[in-house]
C-alpha cells in the first residue's frame, strides 16, 4: 500500500506542469541563495502570496525546490566572496573563501555543489524513513535533552576557538548576551535595549552574520585593492572537487546523518549544524593544520549536512506543525494557506502529499546541484574581477539585505556597530564562529532550560539521554582541552615576528576590556529583573568576566604584545601594520549611513559606487557612470518587484514628502 502510495506520488510529480513549477522554485531559491544574507525564510516570504488559488502539488513543488537549492545556492557568495549566503553556509567560508583565494574557487565549488547533493538526497531517503518512525522518536526528546544539545552545541566552540580556549568562550559568551537582548521569554521583560524601541525584538541573525562575516572581508579586500583570487585562471576544477567528495566519502556518510538528525529539533538545527558538522571534522581528523587556511574537508563536510538538514527539518514540520528553523517556520504557513493540516495525519490521510514532498525534495536537489554546476563557470569569474569593481556592488547588496531586517535606518546602524566589532574580532584573531554559535542557540537554550527547570526540577540530570549527552559533552570539551595544550606546545616553540612595537597596553587588551564593560552591564540589567527574566545574562556575564580576568593576565604576562590597534595587513601588495588604514576604509559605512540619513538610500549608494570606483580603480567618469547606473537600475527593479520601501532620507522628508 504505501509503495503504490509512493509511485502514484511520483507520477503525480513527473507532469510537465509541476516540473516547472519545481524548476521555478529552483531559479528562484539560487537567485536568492546568491544574495548574502536572505536565505529561505526571505524567499519563503516572497513566495507565500502567489500560492494561493495554485494546486497542491505544483505548489508543494515550487516550494520544495526553493527549500532544497538554498543551502546549495548560497555556497557562490561563501566560497567566492567570503560573504555567507545564509545562515546555513556560515562554516563554508572559513576554508571555501581561503580555497577561492588560492585560485581554486572551482575545485571548492565542485566539492560542495557534489556534497549538497549527496547529503540532500540523504536527507530526502532519512525523511522517508523517519516518515513513520519519527514520531515515537522525537516524543521522547524531552526539554531537558533539548537544552543539553544547545550545551553540546556551545562545546563545539572549544574546536573552532582558534588558539585560545578563553577568547573562544569569551566570543561564545558575547554571541549570548546579544542574543538575550530583547524580550526575556520566561517573562517577557526587556533585556540590554539600551532604551531604544528597536532592540525590543532583539538583534536579527542577518545583521550579525552580515557584521561579524561579511563587513570584515571586504573592508579586508578594500585595503589590499587586488583580485580575489590570487590567480589570473582557476585554478582546480569542478571534476577535482567532485573525486575530493569521492576521497572522503566517510565524512559526507557521517556529517549528513548529523545535519538530518540535528535539523529534526526543533529550534536548534537551522543555523547551526554546519558548525556541529564542521566541528566534528576537525575534531576528528588527525591532520588540523589547513583548516580555515583552505581545506576541502572544511567545504565538503558543512556542505553535506545544511543540505541533509532541509529534510531532517521537514520531519517535526510535516509530523508535529513544529517548524525546525525559521525557514521553516514560513513553510508551515505555506502548507497552511495550501489547507494542509501538519501533524500525524500526515502519515495516514495525507500520505500521497508526504510523498510528493519526498520527491521533490530529492528532484529539487538534482535539478539545483545540475543547474549551479552550469551556472558556476560564469559566475566564478567575479574572483578574477578587481576588488574595487565588485566592492561597491557587494557593500550594495549587504546594506540592502540588512535593510529586510525591519526596513529602517536603525538596521544599517546596527550592522555597522556589529561590523566594527567583526573586524576587531578578525584582525585580533578571535573566533567568529564562537560568536555566531552563542548568538543562534541562546534564545533556544534559555527556553529549554526554563522548561526543562520547571517540568523536571534537577531531578532532569537523572533522566538517561541527558546522562548520555553530557558524557558526549564532556568528553567533546575534554578532548579540545587536549589538543589545544598539544598545538599550543608547538606554538611555543616557533619565534614570533620582531617587526611588530610591543606595549602593557595593547589593543587586544582593551578590546578584552571593553568586552569586560559590556558583560557588566549585562550583570548590572539583569540583577534589575525578576529571577527568570535575569538569570540567563547574569550566568553568562559572570563567566565572560572571570574568563577576561583570566585572559587579561595571560595577556599581560607575555613578553611582546602588540602595540595598540596594530596589525598586519597587506596594503596595495606591501606589508602595513598601520591601524589607520583599517579605519580609513571602514569609515565608508559609517558616511554612507550619515548620506543615507540626510539624502537617502539610493542617492547614497551613487556617491559610494562613484567613490569607490574613481578612488580605488580611477576608472574613468563614462565607465563609473555605466557601472553605476546598472547597479541601482537592478536595485531598483528587485525593490518593485519586491514592493519595499527604501529609506528616503531627512531632505526628502522634510521637503519633497511634503508635496
Amino acid at each position: 500500500m504505501a509503495f503504490d502510495t509512493l509511485m502514484s506520488a511520483f507520477m503525480e510529480l513527473m507532469q510537465i506542469q509541476h516540473m516547472l513549477y519545481l524548476f521555478g522554485g529552483v531559479l528562484l531559491g539560487i537567485i536568492v541563495g546568491i544574495l548574502p544574507g536572505l536565505g529561505g525564510i526571505v524567499g519563503f516570504s516572497i513566495m507565500l502570496p502567489f500560492l494561493y488559488g495554485m494546486d497542491t502539488t505544483s505548489a508543494l513543488a515550487m516550494l520544495i525546490g526553493m527549500v532544497a537549492v538554498v543551502p546549495t545556492s548560497d555556497t557562490f557568495t561563501s566560497v567566492l566572496m567570503g560573504i555567507p549566503g545564509s545562515s546555513a553556509s556560515q562554516a563554508t567560508v572559513l576554508d571555501g573563501y581561503p580555497l577561492s583565494k588560492k585560485g581554486e574557487a572551482a575545485r571548492a565549488l565542485g566539492a560542495a555543489f557534489a556534497a549538497s547533493l549527496i547529503g540532500g538526497l540523504l536527507g530526502a531517503i532519512i525523511l522517508s524513513a523517519f516518515i513513520v518512525f519519527a514520531r515515537d522518536l522525537i516524543l521522547k526528546l524531552g526539554s531537558a535533552e533539548l537544552f543539553i544539545l544547545g550545551i553540546f552545541g556551545l562545546s563545539m566552540v572549544g574546536v573552532l576557538s582558534g588558539k585560545s580556549l578563553y577568547k573562544g568562550f569569551i566570543a561564545a559568551a558575547i554571541g549570548l548576551l546579544l542574543g538575550s537582548i530583547g524580550s526575556a521569554p520566561a517573562t517577557g521583560e526587556f533585556r540590554m535595549t539600551f532604551g531604544s524601541f528597536y532592540l525590543y525584538d532583539g538583534i536579527k541573525l542577518v545583521i550579525l552574520g552580515l557584521g561579524v562575516y561579511a563587513v570584515p572581508e571586504i573592508i579586508s579586500l578594500l585595503i589590499e585593492n587586488k583580485k580575489i583570487s590570487k590567480a589570473e585562471k582557476l585554478g582546480g576544477s569542478f571534476v577535482q572537487g567532485i573525486k575530493d567528495v569521492w576521497v572522503y566519502k566517510w565524512i559526507v556518510a557521517r556529517c549528513a546523518p548529523i545535519g538530518a538528525m540535528i535539523g529534526a529539533i526543533p529550534g536548534l538545527g537551522g543555523s547551526v549544524v554546519d558548525w556541529i558538522a564542521y566541528g566534528h571534522v576537525v575534531q576528528t581528523s588527525k591532520d588540523k593544520t589547513q583548516f580555515g587556511k583552505g581545506d576541502i574537508r572544511g567545504v565538503i563536510a558543512p556542505e553535506s549536512a545544511n543540505n541533509a538538514k532541509e529534510g531532517g527539518g521537514l520531519i517535526p514540520t510535516l509530523l508535529f506543525g513544529i517548524p525546525g528553523s525559521g525557514s521553516m517556520a514560513v513553510f508551515l504557513g505555506g502548507l497552511i494557506i495550501l489547507g494542509i493540516e501538519p501533524g500525524p495525519g500526515m502519515v495516514n490521510q495525507n500520505l500521497e502529499i508526504s510523498y510528493i514532498i519526498i520527491w521533490s525534495l530529492a528532484l529539487a536537489n538534482i535539478v539545483g546541484t545540475g543547474t549551479c554546476m552550469l551556472l558556476s563557470n560564469k559566475i566564478s569569474k567575479i574572483t578574477t574581477i578587481p576588488y574595487g569593481y565588485v566592492a561597491p556592488f557587494m557593500l550594495m547588496i549587504i546594506f540592502f539585505a540588512a535593510l529586510q531586517a525591519t526596513r529602517s535606518l536603525e538596521d544599517l546602524i546596527l550592522l555597522i556597530v556589529i561590523g566594527a566589532i567583526g573586524t576587531l574580532f578578525k584582525y585580533f584573531d578571535w573566533p567568529r564562529p564562537a560568536l555566531l554559535i552563542g548568538f543562534v542557540l541562546a534564545g533556544t537554550v534559555e527556553t529549554y532550560y526554563y522548561q526543562a527547570v520547571q517540568f523536571y526540577s534537577w531531578e532532569m540530570l537523572e533522566r538517561p539521554g541527558v546522562i548520555i549527552l553530557i558524557v558526549f559533552m564532556i568528553v567533546s570539551i575534554l578532548l579540545s582541552v587536549y589538543f589545544k595544550k598539544r598545538d599550543s606546545k608547538k606554538e611555543n616553540l616557533e619565534d614570533t615576528n620582531n617587526d611588530i612595537k610591543y606595549t602593557f597596553f595593547s589593543g587586544e587588551l582593551i578590546f578584552t576590556w571593553a568586552l569586560m564593560a559590556f558583560a557588566l552591564f549585562a550583570l548590572i540589567d539583569g540583577y534589575g529583573l525578576r529571577f527568570l527574566g535575569g538569570i540567563f545574562p547574569i550566568v553568562v556575564s559572570s563567566l565572560l568576566l572571570i574568563f577576561g580576568v583570566i585572559l587579561s593576565i595571560q595577556i599581560t604576562s607575555k613578553k611582546r604584545q602588540k602595540d595598540i590597534l596594530s596589525v598586519q595587513i597587506m596594503e596595495n601588495g606591501h606589508l602595513s601594520s598601520e591601524w589607520k588604514t583599517i579605519w580609513k576604509n571602514f569609515l565608508i559605512l559609517p558616511l554612507f549611513l550619515l548620506g543615507t540619513w540626510i539624502l537617502g538610500f539610493i542617492p547614497s549608494l551613487v556617491i559610494l559606487f562613484i567613490a569607490i570606483i574613481r578612488i580605488k580603480m580611477n576608472s574613468s567618469w563614462l565607465k563609473i557612470a555605466i557601472i553605476t547606473s546598472c547597479a541601482i537600475a537592478f536595485l531598483l527593479f528587485v525593490t518593485n518587484a519586491m514592493t519595499l520601501h527604501l529609506p528616503t532620507g531627512l531632505i526628502y522628508d522634510m521637503y519633497l514628502g511634503e508635496n
